[in-house]
């Protein structure tokens, strides 16, 4: 199974505690672990194959300064964010098909029939955490047609359709657009793929591939809903991601989905 990561050195730990999770839950028997980078020294990434589980083969690519140069970033946003939609380019031709993970996720289940889902001519998959009037609110702020329906992306969680995207992203579409839209973009990444390439993205579950305390309190809050607690997440759900600020190793965390990222935290040791 081919996975995907971009990350700085300060990340280190999140991504040896990410590929620990799906050593033990991922399903498959091998990993080749393909991790964009700019800052990685040698002891860096010695430090990252030898933490691996030998099931993992890490494979480390460095991406160039210039690629992005003149993207904006912020400190909560860097560089890196930007690398996974390069992937294309930056990877081995040999490569077919990828599943990107952020770091601050935790893998609970097998990732083998995600993995192995059809994309047709979807370029990705991927989950939405937008409700029908922020992604209205966005497709404006975007500039992308009012006519189309076009889900506002999470990227943190996806399967790349290499293949076809290698015939179809055009990193000087994506430069053109940013320096364009730049003072619109709020989460550049997820931005970007949004408004370029939104149209061909095949839709999962959020459920399942993408859940977070804010999905599943949202999902709850729904009358026409059965309630969904952690028991039916540890059964069901395959990816829980810990995006924005809300982090289970910082202070002040708020929800009950921690449980995952401990467990899999103290199973390490």
């Amino acid at each position: 199974m081919n996975l995907l990561f971009a990350i700085n050195k300060r990340f280190t730990s999140l991504l040896l505690e990410c590929l620990w999770s799906v050593v033990q839950k991922g399903g498959a028997d091998r990993y080749d672990a393909y991790i964009l980078h700019s800052d990685l020294s040698e002891e860096d990434k010695k430090n990252v194959q030898d933490g691996a589980d030998p099931s993992v083969i890490c494979h480390f690519i460095e991406v160039p300064d210039d690629l992005f140069e003149g993207f904006p970033t912020t400190k909560r946003y860097p560089h890196q964010i930007y690398y996974r939609l390069a992937a294309p380019i930056l990877l081995p031709e040999q490569l077919d098909k990828i599943l990107y993970l952020d770091v601050d996720t935790v893998v609970i289940n097998s990732l083998v029939p995600l993995y192995e889902s059809d994309f047709g001519e979807d370029l990705f998959m991927a989950c939405t955490h937008t409700g029908d009037i922020m992604t209205k609110m966005n497709q404006v702020r975007l500039g992308i047609d009012k006519t189309k329906e076009v889900p506002y992306i999470n990227t943190g969680v996806m399967m790349m359709n290499l293949s076809l995207l290698r015939r179809t992203l055009k990193l000087e579409d994506i430069r053109e657009y940013v320096l364009e839209k730049q003072h619109a973009l709020v989460l550049p990444d997820q931005d970007i793929l949004t408004a370029l390439y939104g149209e061909r993205v095949k839709l999962l579950d959020t459920m399942l591939y993408n859940i977070s305390d804010r999905s599943l309190i949202l999902y709850n809050a729904d009358p026409k809903h059965k309630k969904r607690d952690v028991d039916w997440v540890r059964k069901n759900s395959v990816v829980i991601h810990y995006y924005g600020k809300n982090k289970p190793w910082k202070e002040g965390y708020v929800g009950k989905l921690d449980v995952f990222y401990h467990e899999n935290k103290d199973s390490m040791n």
